[in-house]
């Protein structure tokens, strides 16, 4: 074959006069590139749509779907509000009137203190008992208090600092009673440190420890009161699906029922119903408890801390014989607190009268509030003797036996101990109903989720066996 003039690469021979050049399709540049899994996915996915059996299979794994996560979530949302309740009623609580254990029984031994200081009798047996009791009885709810709080809590941080000064207070006391064994005025002095070590550093951190624990509380009870949202919008979304996969059903068969759409269906209408009943029910027994029970007892505590604290005061006017003024230096300082605390518990009084409920709440306060008018009368009578220089009668007036400030005080803190007895009674028994209300849901909803989606598979199944 001849070669082109000029490349030496031989000539293309032309195909004779008349025949037919064969054509070829064009080869292509390269191997088609691979699909990933995905894609797999969607190809086989948008295949099977346009097929009616194709349709059910998506249709069941939806619906499968859709119930098994309504059950899911409202176990889970459940449990968490009946973990919340549960707190309430069993941690939250029983640490706040703990708490305000604590307070009361410092307070108490600081005034039982005081008053075995003025008495004739050199550290008479009741009161030196009081004492004891108290300090027993604060170390001890203090010790179960630090055993169920977080370490890096501020409830923590208050429950140190009243172990770490407890020991400073109960050992000025034991000073203070040594000196006064003596007849040392020296007595006065250690018992006056005591209480300033009381009233400034041991009942601040006593009370910030009761509004931490206070607050625990009020955090605990809204959220065992939070709507569960995300259930019902599921549950709603559920049941809407079932109903067009029914109205499908019925469109493309005539057929009026399907047995395992409508269990599906029947299994999400009772989980959603049982899920708003019973948390309307636990909602209504918690607010119950708040409204008639939590805010009342923390009004009584403010109550019985404000006596306690007038009462130690009361005392503390006659052990320091107006050597503590104000900072004006005007006034008394123990007298104007004791005025203060007085007017704090009248208050309290009142505002618990109008919470309570019934006969059995009112009725102590009505005799609390008798008590301390007596109780404002004698203090009165008892000021009049000490400024007329009658201090013996005005130590009788407060300390002695029979008709003293004394004896009005114990009958104060005496019904105010029932009141708060019956409202702590009547919040445990309203916040126990409204745990109690969420207690099978949890286990309930999970079960008939995965029933629900066990009938509307099988009821999808039942379709699709029609096009084998």
């Amino acid at each position: 074959m001849p070669a082109r003039p000029g490349t030496g690469v031989p000539a293309q021979a032309s195909p004779p006069a008349g025949a037919s050049v064969p054509s070829f399709p064009p080869q292509p540049a390269g191997p088609p590139a691979g699909r990933g899994p995905w894609d797999e996915a969607r190809v086989r996915l948008r295949r099977a749509a346009t097929t009616e059996p194709g349709r059910l299979q998506i249709l069941g794994a939806v619906l499968a779907l859709l119930v098994v996560a309504f059950g899911a979530v409202t176990a889970y949302e459940v449990s968490d509000r009946a973990t919340s309740a549960d707190d309430v009623v069993s941690r939250s609580q029983p640490l706040s009137a703990d708490a305000a254990s604590i307070y009361r029984s410092l307070a108490d031994a600081d005034t039982a203190a005081a008053s075995a200081f003025l008495s004739k009798e050199r550290d008479p047996a009741d009161l030196q008992k009081r004492y004891t009791d108290d300090i027993t009885t604060a170390s001890r709810l203090l010790v179960k208090a630090a055993a169920s709080t977080d370490g890096s809590s501020s409830s923590a941080r208050e429950i140190t600092t009243l172990n770490e000064q407890l020991p400073r207070y109960t050992g000025l006391i034991e000073r203070a009673r040594a000196a006064n064994r003596q007849g040392l005025p020296l007595g006065g002095a250690y018992l006056r440190y005591a209480n300033q070590l009381m009233s400034s550093q041991l009942l601040p951190a006593a009370e910030r420890l009761y509004e931490a624990e206070t607050a625990r509380l009020q955090r605990d009870d809204e959220d065992a009161r939070a709507w569960p949202f995300l259930s019902l919008a599921l549950g709603v979304a559920a049941l809407a699906v079932l109903v067009w996969a029914q109205r499908r059903t019925y469109a493309r068969t005539n057929r009026v029922f399907n047995q395992g759409l409508l269990a599906a269906s029947a299994a999400s209408v009772i989980v959603l119903l049982w899920l708003a009943t019973a948390h309307t029910v636990a909602s209504a027994g918690l607010n119950d408890a708040r409204e008639h029970g939590q805010s009342s007892l923390q009004v009584l505590n403010t109550a019985r801390i404000s006596s306690l604290k007038a009462r130690a005061n009361e005392n503390l006017t006659l052990v320091a014989r107006g050597a503590v003024l104000t900072d004006d230096g005007k006034n008394d300082k123990y007298e104007t607190d004791y005025a203060s605390s007085m007017k704090t518990l009248t208050a309290a009084l009142a505002e618990a009268r109008e919470l309570a409920d019934d006969d059995a709440g009112r009725d102590p306060l009505s005799a609390a509030a008798d008590r301390t008018a007596d109780w404002r009368e004698r203090h009165k009578d008892a000021r009049e003797k000490d400024d007329a220089g009658n201090y013996e009668g005005a130590r009788t007036s407060v300390v002695g036996p029979g008709a003293s400030t004394g004896q009005s005080f114990d009958q104060v803190d005496a019904a105010l101990k029932r009141a708060l007895d019956h409202e702590q009674s009547e919040f445990t028994r309203a916040a126990e109903g409204g745990r109690s209300a969420l207690t099978a849901l949890p286990l309930g909803a999970a079960a008939l989720g995965i029933l629900g989606a066990a009938g509307a598979v099988m009821g999808i199944n039942r379709r699709l066996s029609e096009y084998r």
